[in-house]
């Protein structure tokens, strides 16, 4: 009888099969048995392989919605910064929108929405530090309009309203109309009065910063690339939706923390859009297009809070969320200070030829938001 058919038999089946492995390495030398690497979860691979194509899809439909963007711009005589600010902000933030209401009405978690949000704003102004990278001129703080100090002023007045109310919301009761806060109303005010004024500043401001280019793109008309745009935009909206369940899917089955989860793997991946469309916009040479798209994208996401709270049933949508999330407000307002002194101070200075120190400030800061969020995910 062969060594390896006796070592097998006298095998117990109570042990394990590395046991018996291990026997028959100890055999004849050569035939000897190698460990069988598991085998990948076919499950696991399908969603990998899912979240994969929704990034591809949002990448390629990005940088040709940054396109129709510009030549809609061109079309109508808008400013970049407009057409960023409402056209591509909106629909770039639309997942954030259909994820924080499937997130309070379908699966009661609304600690997923306001991480999500809050992440999310985080997550676009850091989006600056690879502008900032990409774009190889001036520095983009030189290149861009100083209109932009406008819409992070606001956006620094939208964000610290909802981490005050998270942070007062652990020691006295936030006033209410039944289920709604009141701060949704006053949060929808907000947003309503910084649009108005950001339109007021753009169309007294157009003759200064309108380029001259209405050559550049003889042969599509505005209505092809309202079409192009529309289409471009659903695709974009269909895979940041199908992103964040995705992404939960990944998270629940690689045993990462929930929380953690819904502050900073949701919010990126609702977060392509912007990165997309703003490396586009990039690439097109737009960088006020660029930068307005991330700053409206902040912008509307605040108003996602309050749209949230009125389709949430159990109460002030606050009032049912951790006060850590009030970390991630903290950075968005930090960040937004740093996006206004570089864009008002001008600063061009590169850091070893890299980007420059408001940049590196924006990455310092994600950097800790992160950190924070994740020794605190328990």
């Amino acid at each position: 009888m062969r060594c390896e058919e006796l070592c097998c038999i006298l095998t117990p089946p109570a042990l394990t099969d590395s046991a018996a492995l291990a026997c028959l390495r100890g055999s004849d030398s050569s035939h000897v048995v190698t460990d069988i690497p598991p085998m990948i979860d076919p499950t696991l691979l399908s969603v990998w392989l899912k979240f994969g194509g929704c990034v591809g899809l949002i990448g390629l439909a990005g940088a040709r919605l940054s396109r129709y963007g510009d030549i809609i711009a061109e079309k109508t005589g808008m400013s970049g910064n407009w057409i960023g600010l409402v056209l591509l902000a909106t629909a770039t933030s639309l997942p954030e929108l259909i994820t924080g209401i499937s997130s309070v009405t379908v699966a009661q978690a609304p600690d997923i929405t306001i991480g999500d949000v809050l992440g999310s704003c985080v997550f676009n102004l850091s989006i600056l530090f690879v502008v900032d990278f990409l774009y190889r001129g001036e520095s983009i703080y030189r290149r861009a309009r100083q209109g932009h100090v406008l819409s992070a002023g606001y956006g620094i007045l939208l964000i610290g309203f909802v981490g005050l109310n998270l942070q007062i919301n652990g020691e006295v009761a936030l006033p209410h109309f039944g289920p709604v806060g009141l701060y949704t109303p006053i949060i929808l005010f907000l947003y309503f009065i910084a649009m108005r004024s950001i339109f007021l500043y753009e169309r007294a401001q157009l003759s200064e910063f309108v380029e001259e280019v209405s050559d550049r793109y003889p042969d599509t008309s505005l209505r092809r690339a309202l079409f192009g745009y529309a289409s471009l935009a659903a695709i974009v909206v269909a895979a940041g939706v199908m992103m964040p369940f995705l992404a939960t899917e990944l998270a629940t089955r690689m045993g990462w923390s929930n929380t953690f989860v819904g502050t900073m793997l949701v919010a990126a991946a609702t977060s392509l859009p912007e990165l997309s469309v703003t490396i586009g916009a990039l690439q097109l040479g737009a960088v006020d297009m660029a930068i307005a798209n991330l700053l409206g994208s902040n912008l509307f996401d605040i108003a996602v809070v309050a749209i949230d709270d009125l389709f949430y049933l159990h109460g002030p949508i606050l009032s049912h969320v951790a006060p850590m999330h009030g970390v991630s407000a903290l950075s968005a307002v930090i960040m937004s200070s740093l996006a206004i002194v570089g864009l008002f101070g001008r600063t061009g200075t590169r850091v070893f030829g890299t980007v420059g120190w408001v940049s590196w400030g924006l990455f310092a800061v994600y950097l800790l938001n992160a950190m924070w969020l994740y020794l605190a995910r328990k």
